[in-house]
């Protein structure tokens, strides 16, 4: 099939960027990130230069895959990532819109790649678990709620990528903040900081310049991994109790 790709160029986050048209047939057994790979050699026979773009495992689990196609973060498929979205999905004749995430914490690096260490530095606030596990410790040791174990579970799978930041009107990082301080707060060897954990991340989200909740969904919506936004709940309640306490325990 025929297709045709509006892609965003830019040099870095000191230029402006544009985007450029390019034609290119793809089959529909092809990945969205196979598609580039086919395009960006296109363009090295051509002694073009090729378009930058992240990734690293190619199976949904590393985030770095990292981009809005048609206005999507990650494309049209939900709780799908970029790297496992096929262009079976699309037609012939159709235009596509490749662009980086907006968000002026995500500053572009180079094309569709972003500088996302603003998340690395949340999680890095937050600090280590003081609980001394030992060696692997038997499964029945500590004795954990299959419903709470669940939702652990479910907060601990986020991968980072920013798609709830490029979804948000606000361009927020509440879904992710919250994720990374459910997991912990919710079993009983992250509890211990609690209160230091989630004081601290939120302080270090609002300082690389996130914007608030917009209370929109659509960090839920677009999240590859379908993250709840009862997260934000959580942690809101956990920030409040934390700031009225006299104690950081």
């Amino acid at each position: 099939m025929k297709l045709t790709l509006k892609i965003w160029r830019q040099k870095n986050s000191q230029t402006k960027g544009k985007f450029e048209v390019h034609k290119i047939e793809a089959t529909p057994e092809m990945s969205f990130l196979e598609m580039l790979d086919v395009l960006n050699e296109e363009i090295i026979e051509k002694k073009g230069e090729p378009f930058a773009f992240e990734h690293d495992c190619r199976e949904g689990i590393c985030g770095t895959c990292s981009m809005v196609i048609n206005g999507q973060p990650h494309g049209p498929m939900a709780l799908t990532t970029t790297c496992q979205l096929h262009m079976r999905h699309y037609k012939d004749g159709d235009t596509i819109v490749i662009e980086p995430f907006r968000a002026n914490a995500f500053p572009v690096l180079k094309d569709l790649v972003v500088d996302r260490s603003a998340f690395d530095r949340i999680i890095q606030a937050g600090g280590f678990v003081s609980v001394s596990t030992g060696q692997a410790p038997d499964g029945n040791s500590i004795l954990i709620e299959q419903d709470v174990a669940r939702d652990a579970f479910d907060a601990a799978s986020c991968i980072g990528c920013g798609a709830c930041v490029a979804a948000c009107p606000n361009a927020s990082a509440m879904l992710f903040t919250s994720a990374k301080v459910s997991h912990l707060s919710l079993l009983p060897q992250g509890q211990v900081e609690g209160a230091k954990r989630v004081k601290k991340m939120v302080a270090q989200m609002d300082k690389e310049g996130f914007g608030n909740c917009s209370n929109t969904y659509a960090c839920e919506a677009e999240c590859p991994k379908g993250i709840s936004v009862e997260n934000i709940a959580k942690m809101n309640r956990e920030y409040f109790s934390a700031m009225v306490s006299t104690s950081d325990k």
